[in-house]
């Protein structure tokens, strides 16, 4: 019965099969986010779209800590929860609106950032949150005469969706009471509702609990939120540009549209001067097709990461299997403004202290079209678009 009380952690016991697009493109689901120079820049590319974002500057500090984590904090490292933990206990203790409850912000859809898994936690509640390609929503309505707190799982566009309802009475400021009373699979192909098959009336105080809106921004675009099970939950109503990309990347959809429209929010607030700077940059995207010729993609820079050091020195490194690594090593040199020509000539198969050399050659250019210190948009080889994002940990700029 303790796993039914995790639907209002937003868990739910069903996991579709669902068919997986095989356009063979070359992408990776890990997410790693950039920081921003400083806020006055994040403000601007926000009112490019003409919507102004208005997250703070401690808020920004934690959608920073969010953009480079997997499956909604599932696949975070230790380090990564710190860092997280550390910015909502920064907002928790800073001023947000005082009463949440009581404040017209709190009403409408959020969409579930991050959550974290205590030892309460189901596997269901595990599972389900932590499939990137499914979008998470918590809709709170509170200012009706039916008072609802509902959680949402998106399939897709295409299949539908999965809503969990629970009645909702405020008891404080800060507290929602809540209590599940429906739920119901509505799918595109079927033209009635199917009914979530679980016996809410018959599971007592196990379909009930609470949640803590413990910070709300001023501008109602972020919420964090614990719950009962002592689960934090961090969700916001606007999404910024990096995790737009991002998102679009990790769920393989219309990722090179988001790519134009996240340069185009950017043109008028980075350096017209774009670097290839020094660092380890992992690949998580390319528009290409995958070919027949492995070792032509590896050599080519189409997987594994590109290791950018001084003096013109650039490697391609990428893993195959029990620590065999393919290594590829060459020159670049700037040639135009956001231009650089690449030579890449030394290859080789690495086992540990041995090597095996490669004979091949590769030559190409590649245009920077976005870099920061946390994420780079390219074109390369064949003039192939790319996105890779910094992987060393490290960070160029004071």
């Amino acid at each position: 019965m303790t796993t039914i009380m995790e639907i209002g952690n937003l868990g739910v016991g069903f996991r579709p099969q669902i068919a997986i697009n095989s356009t063979r493109k070359w992408r990776c689901k890990q997410f790693l986010g950039q920081k921003m120079q400083n806020k006055k820049n994040f403000l601007l590319v926000c009112s490019v779209a003409s919507k102004v974002c208005s997250f703070s500057e401690e808020e920004n500090g934690l959608i920073e800590a969010l953009i480079g984590i997997q499956g909604r904090g599932r696949a975070a490292s230790p380090q990564q929860l710190q860092e997280v933990e550390r910015a909502v206990e920064v907002l928790e203790g800073s001023e947000g609106v005082p009463e949440p409850t009581s404040s017209s912000l709190i009403e409408g859809r959020w969409q579930l950032m991050f959550t974290t898994r205590p030892g309460s936690a189901s596997p269901i509640q595990r599972t389900f949150v932590g499939v990137d390609s499914f979008s998470v929503f918590q809709e709170v309505f509170l200012r009706t005469n039916d008072q609802r707190v509902s959680n949402i799982v998106k399939f897709s566009e295409a299949i539908g969706e999965l809503k969990v309802e629970a009645l909702a009475t405020i008891k404080d400021g800060k507290r929602i009471l809540f209590q599940f009373d429906r739920a119901a699979f509505t799918f595109k192909f079927l033209p009635f509702k199917v009914p979530y098959p679980v016996p809410f009336r018959l599971l007592g105080d196990e379909a009930k609990g609470w949640l803590d809106t413990t910070y709300l921004s001023p501008s109602g675009n972020l919420r964090i939120s614990r719950g009962n099970k002592g689960t934090t939950f961090v969700l916001q109503r606007e999404t910024e540009p990096r995790q737009k990309l991002l998102s679009s990347i990790s769920t393989g959809t219309r990722v090179e549209k988001a790519i134009d429209e996240f340069i185009s929010l950017n043109q008028n607030v980075v350096n017209p001067e774009l670097e290839l700077l020094e660092g380890e940059w992992q690949m998580i995207w390319s528009s290409q097709v995958e070919t027949d010729s492995w070792l032509e993609n590896a050599g080519n820079g189409l997987m594994g990461n590109q290791i950018v050091k001084p003096n013109g020195q650039l490697k391609f490194l990428v893993g195959i299997l029990f620590g065999i690594r393919f290594s590829m090593t060459g020159k670049y040199e700037k040639s135009g403004s956001n231009v650089y020509d690449v030579i890449m000539d030394d290859g080789a198969i690495l086992a540990g202290m041995y090597g095996i050399p490669v004979e091949m050659e590769s030559k190409f250019t590649i245009e920077i079209l976005y870099t920061d210190d946390k994420i780079r948009i390219s074109r390369g080889y064949n003039k192939i678009l790319f996105v890779h994002v910094r992987v060393d940990g490290s960070n160029m700029k004071p």
